[in-house]
């Protein structure tokens, strides 16, 4: 490994710093895109969906843009590939803005009447594409950038801007609420977040064309192929070779890790604000308040989580957190649905988040490693989406389920199984110690390929 290459901390050029600063920053507006609907939308549902609006409607918006994500996933890794990742993610972040504009614009029920909410799910769909192809572009491009000790703490600090997103917007919310009241919220209160949003994506992919450019990994790969590379007139490397090639056996391993994760995210996020709003002693106000002050603790334990795994090995770390889940994650949700204040909710959600879905912090390292560059992005936004796509039917299958198992008897199964997935798939991917770590991202994934 050269210095060239992958350059430490101390020489980390302009570039590379910018890169990184981009992913941190370009995935907390990532995620304010992802989670505006779970907060921000609820408060002014009846002005969208009229009278028949109901809590299947505010799940149907969530799970638009979770069912967009995998085909933008697939697309626009395999153009990143191809074309790089610095300009398949401004390309990808043009197409979140402009989605969110869109809905910020949407007319009321009472102007098109089922029509809002079709229109509005079209848009959530579209703008789920577009998020998947920045995070599969400018992800990658931040763990080509690292230094190999670094990439753990990098992909913590990354994945943490999720909960850190959720947090910003659940506060944003709650003062909202407080400063124009339900009525003038419902009307327009909540379309100036979106626009919030797209200024924010607008202001990202200005910083992208000024100051990011591709890893040289990247152009080391296109440009000048080792002895043992395919010949130029050979096809790169692409889906085939993920689904049934020689990589599936490191996709499918990370399509069964990241279904556990994407189960305990719309279990103990998704599942537990809708939970605490209908099943629970709290406050519509109170709601926001309880899940910020849990983003936040899981947003702290995940940014740790991705540097520990550095030191103990990313295998090791993911059996033992996909156990916690599965035994400490099914006892903290009942509780907290069922917690008698504000405080103890708020108390109760933070442990439960931390001990379930903090477990997200080494995974943009982990896919990175997985996947060498040829076919990184493709195989990061691939494992990273298609995987959500059973765990994203839960508005469909819940419900059907609760007869056999009980309303808090399913959601705890969804815990258990996606903490025993988290598991599973940890144990049947490589070590990846900390020995096995310190080397270029190409490095790695041949090591973990034998």
């Amino acid at each position: 490994m050269s210095a060239a290459t992958v350059p430490t901390a101390p020489t980390l050029p302009a570039e590379g710093r910018a890169a990184l600063r981009a992913g941190v920053v370009g995935n907390w507006i990532d995620n304010i895109h992802v989670f505006l609907p779970v907060t921000a939308l609820a408060p002014a549902m009846l002005v969208l969906a009229g009278p028949s609006a109901t809590a299947s409607t505010g799940a149907l918006i969530i799970v638009a843009m979770l069912l967009g994500r995998p085909v933008g996933g697939v697309v626009f890794g395999r153009i990143a590939d191809r074309l790089g990742r610095t300009r398949t993610t401004k390309v990808a972040i043009a197409g979140t803005a402009a989605c969110a504009l869109a809905i910020a614009a949407v007319p009321t029920h009472e102007l098109l009447g089922p029509g809002t909410v079709a229109l509005v799910l079209i848009l959530r769909f579209l703008g789920g594409i577009f998020v998947a192809g920045e995070y599969s572009a400018a992800i990658p491009l931040a763990m080509e950038w690292s230094a190999p000790r670094r990439r753990g703490l990098m992909s913590g600090l990354i994945l943490s801007m999720a909960p850190w997103a959720q947090a910003s917007i659940a506060f944003a919310v709650a003062l909202l609420l407080a400063a124009l009241g339900p009525d003038h919220y419902a009307v327009w209160g909540w379309r100036a977040l979106f626009v919030l949003g797209a200024a924010l994506s607008i202001g990202m992919m200005l910083y992208y064309r000024r100051h990011v450019v591709d890893a040289p990994i990247l152009h080391r790969t296109t440009t000048a192929p080792a002895p043992t590379a395919p010949a130029p007139s050979a096809p790169r490397p692409g889906l085939r070779s993920l689904l049934a090639g020689g990589w599936a056996p490191a996709f499918w391993q990370a399509f069964v890790l990241m279904t556990g994760l994407w189960l305990l995210t719309d279990s103990t996020v998704l599942l537990l604000t809708a939970r605490l709003a209908t099943d629970s002693s709290l406050s519509p106000e109170a709601v926001p308040l309880a899940m910020g002050v849990a983003a936040i603790a899981q947003a702290l334990a995940m940014a740790a989580a991705g540097h520990v795994s550095s030191l103990v090995g990313r295998r090791r770390l993911l059996v033992v957190w996909g156990a916690v889940a599965a035994v400490l994650g099914p006892v903290l949700w009942w509780a907290a649905v069922h917690a008698p204040t504000l405080a103890a909710a708020a108390l109760l959600a933070a442990l439960l988040q931390v001990a379930t879905v903090s477990a997200y912090g080494p995974i943009a390292a982990y896919l990175s490693e997985r996947f060498p560059a040829a076919v990184r992005s493709t195989g990061y936004g691939s494992a990273y989406s298609l995987s959500l796509v059973l765990p994203a039917l839960y508005p469909f299958y819940v419900p059907a389920l609760e007869p056999l198992l009980g309303r808090d008897g399913t959601v705890i199964g969804m815990v258990v199984l996606g903490g025993a997935l988290v598991v599973l798939g940890a144990l049947l991917g490589p070590r990846l110690s900390p020995r096995d770590l310190d080397a270029d991202l190409d490095t790695v994934a041949e090591r973990g390929r034998r």
